[in-house]
């Protein structure tokens, strides 16, 4: 276990242009689920300068209108200006439909033990997972804290709090731990995009931001900034219009942001705009909640679990457990707790979090709302895979 060290998570706003194609594909996801749970869809989505475009390949009953759903988006995130917005933007689309595979369209809660155990994994992938008890939800204090500041953000600019920030921000919270444990905050750094008319100078810009999106932030939180905090606004110099006119977005390229902050382990394939029967996406949240139910069980203070799948194999083919010192039990008492409990194979995920069928009841977007400020550890979402209902069988009692 690491002892004393700096160490430093990033997050961004729904407006980041990355952010902005994570919504826009995984929006996507959730029309094509809602009408037809059984789709399989995989969507991407890039965009720069008044241009997106969007690949889309499925296999589906159901009719979606891609740019349609990207428009809504747009408009949702608060994309209004006249470089970017959803009404002018150019939209290229290259869906192509793919024949349906029967062999996929299965009732997973329907499915015998024997069954389930028929079902391989089309990709090959290593997920891990990881939970630490450093904050509530089991998550590390950075990631957390980046989360929460990049939210207070887009708050800010959403009420109007300081009308002049434009949909477009990113954060950054360094973590000074001693023995291992979060000490103190040691840096904070926000970027915020503002209008050019209304944008004021960096003084005050400096004080606006720390009144109402750090302090804020850090309101209910144990380590706060202190008098010896470093905290940096817009540190290369007034950031006008930012978003897709400033920099271009690609879906999936902030795999950090989506998982553990760079504090734990992730897979380099990206989570968004994958349908649930990818096992490079599901196996992540799977991976996460036997990891997070190892901590809340008291076996472990930290915890990670490499899930490691192969093409054409239901079980996988791995699964390694870390805890890098703070186990109770040792790793391999805990692993062989973790395979007996947890269901790592595709079909008993897809049954136990009901992933398929969460976008039908969930009108406002199930996997959309996923694809900003953290695909684990949400406090603010009801995800199956953040539920601690194995602790009882886990726990040593």
């Amino acid at each position: 276990m690491r002892k004393d060290f700096i160490f430093t998570s990033e997050s961004v706003t729904e407006g980041h242009p990355d952010k902005l194609c994570d919504q826009i594909s995984d929006a996507i996801v959730d029309h094509f689920l809602r009408q037809d749970p059984y789709s399989r869809i995989l969507t991407e989505c890039a965009v720069s300068s008044a241009i997106v475009f969007i690949a889309a390949r499925f296999a589906s009953d159901a009719s979606v209108d891609l740019s349609h759903v990207a428009r809504r988006v747009i408009q949702q995130v608060g994309y209004e200006q006249h470089d970017f917005n959803a009404r002018t933007c150019s939209i290229l689309t290259a869906p192509i439909e793919l024949a349906s595979e029967e062999r996929f369209r299965f009732r997973e809660h329907e499915l015998s033990d024997e069954e389930i155990e028929d079902i391989p994994a089309k990709n090959q992938v290593t997920e891990f997972g990881f939970a630490c008890d450093q904050t509530a939800v089991l998550m590390p204090l950075p990631i957390w804290l980046a989360h929460k500041l990049a939210r207070q953000l887009s708050l800010a600019r959403r009420n109007h709090t300081l009308p002049y920030l434009l949909p477009d921000g990113k954060v950054q919270v360094s973590v000074q731990y001693r023995e291992g444990r979060p000490g103190r905050i040691h840096t904070v750094t926000v970027t915020a995009s503002q209008t050019r008319d209304q944008a004021p100078d960096l003084k005050r810009l400096h004080g606006d931001i720390v009144e109402a999106v750090i302090r804020p932030a850090f309101e209910d939180e144990q380590v706060k900034p202190d008098g010896q905090t470093t905290i940096f606004v817009n540190p290369d110099g007034p950031f006008f219009v930012g978003g897709p006119s400033h920099h271009s977005g690609l879906t999936g390229r902030k795999n950090a942001i989506d998982t553990y902050g760079e504090y734990s382990r992730h897979s380099g394939k990206a989570l968004s705009g994958k349908d649930p029967v990818r096992i490079d996406r599901v196996g992540a949240y799977a991976a996460r909640y036997a990891a997070k139910n190892v901590v809340a069980a008291g076996l472990a203070k930290e915890c990670e679990i490499a899930v490691s799948y192969a093409i054409g194999r239901a079980r996988p083919v791995s699964v390694e457990v870390q805890t890098f010192g703070t186990g109770r039990l040792s790793e391999a008492e805990i692993s062989a707790l973790v395979t007996r409990h947890f269901d790592f194979r595709l079909a008993g995920i897809l049954k136990t979090f009901n992933l398929r069928h969460l976008p039908a009841s969930a009108p406002g977007g199930f996997y959309q709302r996923l694809a900003s400020y953290g695909q684990l550890g949400r406090a603010d979402l009801h995800l199956p895979w953040e539920s601690t209902d194995k602790v009882r069988l886990l726990s040593p009692g």
